[in-house]
């Protein structure tokens, strides 16, 4: 059985930092595309940053670009996405999600397993 558990979410100010992590039991992240998600109040669900089979990186958005880095390890079959400086903006329920496919994808119809998400709500 497939899951994926993230954690580390939570209430920070403006300009503060949070690390995400994804944890994977059933399958290999590294046998995988993994790809944190988002959703904001209202909004779709929006990609923010991947890591392909084959160790590739994605950064969408300026969120992405500019102010998250992911990374994987094989180890411990987690997938961590660091996060500064954050902005009231960032604020959502982050998903992380794996695909079988193996290459980084922006629609979350190509995922085939998710996790049931953390919050992050950046306010002062």
């Amino acid at each position: 059985q497939v899951q994926l558990v993230e954690s580390g979410g939570g209430l920070v100010q403006p300009g503060g930092s949070l690390r995400l992590s994804c944890e994977a039991s059933g399958l290999a992240v590294d046998k995988h595309s993994i790809t944190w998600f988002r959703q904001a109040p209202g909004k779709d669900r929006e990609p923010v940053y991947c890591i392909s089979r084959g160790g590739g990186t994605v950064a969408y958005g300026d969120a992405g670009e500019n102010r998250m880095s992911g990374t994987r390890d094989s180890v411990k079959n987690t997938m961590n996405l660091q996060m500064t400086p954050l902005k009231i903006e960032d604020t959502g329920r982050y998903y992380c999600a794996a695909s079988a496919r193996g290459h980084c994808h922006p629609s979350p119809d190509q995922y085939d397993y998710w996790g049931q998400g953390t919050q992050v709500t950046v306010s002062s």
